[in-house]
């Protein structure tokens, strides 16, 4: 089996493809002593629950004889894993029932066996009928046809076509059983997957497996590894012959490649030798005459030929390879191939037919008349099938052996692993008996000699694995120079693309040794500098070939330890001048933002100024209204002073003969009247002196006023009460008589005398303006 997985160039995963380059399918039906079926046939029988058990007829401790050696291993564990994997693959939990229930019906259909009716003109009997009821059922086929499909074949000859019925023998109806078996189970790894995962074996990936298609390529191939069995027949000889081309793409890829690299790059090297197989290549699918073109020859002439023949055709005319070995002591027809990892016999009898595999047409068609989905997906009913199934006699298409299209796939398959970096994984057996815990030391030091990993371990410990171009190296190192510089060339010597026209080939690569002596002179200073390294080391081993750079690991990692300094020193001047540069700009913001701010500052004080002149324009204008309003109000208490008589002439304040302590008490009153609020509180009713005591004392008339106003203003408080109703004041009076915490409380400033407050100076500026 040969897997890809496709990356494009997005290097995401956006699919894969299988592709099967040799199915043993001969597995299904005849496995050796010490070998087993596919492990999908243990699974079922041991992984299924009791339902489908109970559907797909495996009761617990069925013996089948398609499943050798099935206490070895616990395979109900590994089934749900195999299920799980199923679904991450598309293939949903109906198609799994399909696909397990036909398995279960191949297995049954192993159990069929046929006795010999004795007579040539009779067919074979069923040994057991059950058998053959069971595997009907499960691969859902009518019972009387899949019976006589197997124990009958038809034969159709001349132009008309005529159709003849044969009983086939008892051998007949095994190889027709068996040959069913193949044919079903080689057509499920390459079956459609649901359509829910389109990325999976879709048809449009599958040619991307040759190397012009795609750019990436992830593969993985899984083949067999080399058999040698006490029977070995056409399956052992592709396995090996498989094995023998991937051996030689190692060879060619490594042992014979990186030395001749060497030579060719100019290096002092001394070859080891290895082993070469292809003279055993030769042998197998060498032209004009091998092992395979014998083989299909046979095939082509569709002759009578028995296996002694076809040994002794191989052996006369292929004698003179050194790789065909004879074994005379072998009492059945064979021959011997001496390959790399040793000689294997191979049995002539049923090569022939096996390189054929004949279908016969009347199983296809059988299975085309199945009423199982799975079954009607790998067999569908299309004419041309049937037309190529059944050829008339005139007409002979060219017959396509097993082995010619395992070498056409086998050619493809080396093709891609031509375009790609191999990495090869041995697997080496540790005994040939299969045994647990048993480890051969001279059967594994044979393996490890004959896949030529001991001469792979001479050639890696003595070359040099890494190898380099000049301009990648000259790319990748160049930063090396600035941390070691080299003395400056003599002006006088002449220079390296002297001769040279400036831009040819050799200038360019007289350029490019310079470069590479100049990184190469740095190696001493490297060494001197590494950390671990001892007093009397080697010198690292480098070599300069014509085009490449030739060096070990060590070497590697000391350049690449060099440039890890030389990027360091270099991050550091960048990061410095980033520093510098991130300083300067954040100087640069720095000074903006104080512009930024010094213009926002002054913006907003001449803003602030302008909303105080607002401001004052407002107060300025609500206190001139608020004046004219006091000055109407004041205008609406004087209308009826000003009808009184004239010719009195009222006496002054200052003409009352008033004694000391009236004085005293006056100016109490003066200092202890807040706002007008003893002119409300006077009793409206009291006469006399008290009355004018306090109306002097609200009043404080100046003593030079004019006397007719003072007495006009008193009569005219006097006849309304103590004072106007718009004098009196708003709100409620409270007196507190709780002695104040703070000190000089009790103390007010003295008003000079004369003086006028509150209403009252209203008044006397109204009557000052109309006398004006």
């Amino acid at each position: 089996m040969g897997s890809s997985l496709l990356v494009p160039r997005d290097h995401q995963m956006t699919g894969a493809a299988i592709q099967t380059y040799l199915l043993e399918k001969t597995r299904v039906a005849c496995q050796d002593s010490t070998e087993r079926n596919f492990h999908i046939f243990y699974q079922i029988c041991k992984g299924a629950s009791s339902d489908e058990r109970l559907q797909w007829h495996l009761p617990e401790g069925a013996a089948f004889s398609w499943l050798p050696n099935p206490e070895r291993t616990l395979e109900e564990d590994c089934f749900e894993v195999t299920r799980e994997a199923m679904l991450h693959l598309g293939v949903d939990a109906p198609t799994q029932n399909n696909i397990f229930q036909a398995l279960a019906g191949l297995l049954h259909l192993g159990n069929i066996r046929f006795a010999g009716a004795g007579d040539e003109a009779q067919p074979c009997r069923p040994m057991d009928d059950g058998a053959v009821r069971t595997s009907a059922l499960l691969l859902r086929l009518p019972e009387d046809p899949l019976l006589e499909t197997l124990r009958i074949r038809t034969i159709r000859a001349g132009r008309q076509q005529q159709v003849f019925r044969k009983p086939c023998s008892q051998a007949e109806c095994d190889t027709r059983r068996d040959c069913l078996a193949k044919l079903v189970y080689a057509r499920l790894p390459g079956m459609r997957l649901h359509p829910a995962r389109p990325w999976f074996s879709s048809p449009r990936l599958l040619p991307a497996l040759a190397p012009q298609v795609l750019p990436f390529l992830a593969g993985l191939l899984d083949v067999y590894g080399f058999e040698s069995f006490p029977h070995n027949s056409l399956e052992q000889l592709c396995i090996n012959y498989a094995n023998e081309k991937l051996q030689q793409h190692f060879v060619a890829h490594y042992l014979r490649a990186q030395q001749e690299e060497y030579a060719v790059e100019g290096l002092e090297w001394s070859f080891v030798n290895y082993q070469d197989n292809q003279t055993c290549l030769d042998l197998i699918e060498g032209s004009p005459i091998s092992i395979c073109s014998l083989i299909n020859e046979e095939c082509r002439l569709n002759r009578p030929s028995s296996a002694a023949q076809l040994q002794t055709r191989i052996e006369s005319a292929l004698a003179g390879s050194p790789c065909l070995g004879h074994n005379k002591l072998s009492p059945e027809p064979s021959f011997v191939v001496l390959h790399y990892a040793g000689s294997v016999r191979y049995h002539t009898a049923g090569l022939v037919e096996k390189n054929k595999d004949p279908v016969p047409p009347e199983l296809t068609r059988l299975l085309q008349q199945s009423q199982d989905p799975l079954l009607k997906v790998l067999f569908p009913a299309d004419p041309e099938e049937k037309s190529q199934a059944e050829p008339s006699g005139q007409s002979r298409a060219p017959v396509l052996t097993v082995v010619s299209k395992f070498k056409a796939s086998l050619e493809q398959l080396l093709q891609v692993l031509q375009a790609t970096t191999p990495h090869y994984i041995r697997c080496i057996k540790p005994n040939s008996q299969g045994r647990a815990q048993a480890l051969h030391r001279e059967e594994v030091l044979n393996q490890l000699e004959a896949c030529g990993l001991v001469e792979t371990i001479h050639i890696s410990a003595a070359g040099f694995p890494i190898r380099v171009s000049h301009r990648t190296f000259v790319e990748r190192y160049a930063s090396l120079r600035r941390l070691h510089p080299r003395a400056p060339p003599d002006p006088h010597s002449p220079s390296p693309d002297e001769g040279h026209s400036e831009g040819s080939p050799h200038a360019e690569q007289a350029t490019l040794r310079a470069l590479l002596q100049d990184i190469l002179h740095t190696l001493p200073a490297l060494e001197a500098a590494a950390p671990a390294a001892p007093a009397g080391a080697t010198p690292a081993p480098v070599h300069c070939g014509r085009t490449k750079v030739f060096m070990t690991d060590a070497t590697l990692e000391l350049l690449e330890r060099g440039r890890a300094q030389a990027l360091e020193q270099c991050a550091r001047c960048i990061q410095a001048g980033w520093r510098r540069h991130r300083r300067r700009e954040q100087e640069r913001r720095r000074r903006a933002a104080v512009c930024i701010q010094a213009a926002i500052r002054s913006w907003l004080t001449r803003k602030h100024i302008q909303r105080l002149h607002t401001a004052a324009t407002v107060i300025k204008r609500a206190w001139r209204q608020w004046g004219i309003r006091m000055a109407f109000l004041a205008s609406k208490e004087l209308d009826g002073v000003e009808e009184k008589h004239s010719s009195q002439a009222p006496r002054s304040p200052s003409s009352f003969p008033l004694p000391l302590a009236q004085t005293k008490l006056l100016r109490a009153v003066t200092h202890l009247w807040p706002l007008g609020l003893v002119l409300a509180n006077a009793a409206v009713g009291v006469h006399g002196f008290p009355r004018k005591l306090v109306v002097f004392a609200c009043l404080q008339l100046p003593v030079g006023s004019p006397s007719g106003y003072t007495v006009q203003a008193q009569t005219a408080q006097e006849r309304a009460g103590i004072m106007s109703i718009r004098a009196l004041p708003q709100g409620s009076i409270k007196f507190h008589c709780r002695k104040s915490p703070l000190r000089y409380a009790d103390i007010c400033p003295e008003l000079p005398p004369n003086s006028a407050t509150g209403f009252n100076q209203i008044l006397l500026e109204r009557h000052k303006l109309g006398h004006v």
